[in-house]
């Protein structure tokens, strides 16, 4: 699947060709991402790139939504995705990264919102939910941007090698997109 966003960005589900550019921008943004990403350091070789790769696919396959990799003037950029849809509820949870190069362009607000498009108008879901670190400013400004209401904060809800973060929880209703 190929989402073509506009003449320099695209969303196209991760296959396993993918692993070496994934793998490679994890590792070239080790840092940067681990700051907010619990799972930076298990990603220690391509194969475990294959593996989430894999993972993803397998979700593919069960109808429980998708990851695609951020292509950015034909640069790997960083993924979006769906965590798993839940078909009982209607809704879904975003989840995203960029790597750090790619930052302050606006890549994944329109990431974001195309896959927000997505959500309600192909599968027909009635609800999409971002979490965000609490003191992580450029994730949250996504959904702020989309205008998804600011619903709550879960304490100590995500491990962080050696500490627990809050999450900020933001959440849009099919009825109050305004897109697409």
């Amino acid at each position: 699947m190929i989402l073509e966003i506009d003449n320099d960005l695209q969303l196209k589900t991760l296959e396993p060709k993918d692993a070496e550019a994934l793998f490679a921008l994890t590792s070239a943004c080790r840092d940067y991402l681990r700051e907010w990403l619990p799972w930076v350091d298990a990603t220690r070789r391509s194969e475990h790139s294959i593996a989430f790769i894999q993972h993803c696919q397998t979700q593919e396959a069960a109808n429980k939504g998708f990851n695609t990799g951020i292509w950015y003037k034909g640069e790997f950029a960083g993924c979006i995705g769906f965590h798993p849809i839940n078909w009982t509820n209607h809704s879904v949870s975003i989840g995203y990264w960029l790597g750090q190069g790619f930052q302050g362009q606006g890549i994944m607000t329109r990431a974001c919102e195309r896959l927000v498009d997505y959500a309600f108008n192909e599968f027909g879901l009635n609800r999409v939910e971002i979490r965000c670190g609490d003191n992580n400013y450029r994730s949250r400004a996504i959904p702020e941007k989309l205008g998804f209401t600011k619903e709550g904060q879960i304490r100590d809800a995500e491990w962080l090698y050696d500490h627990y973060i809050d999450l900020v929880v933001f959440g849009m209703l099919k009825r109050e997109w305004r897109r697409g």
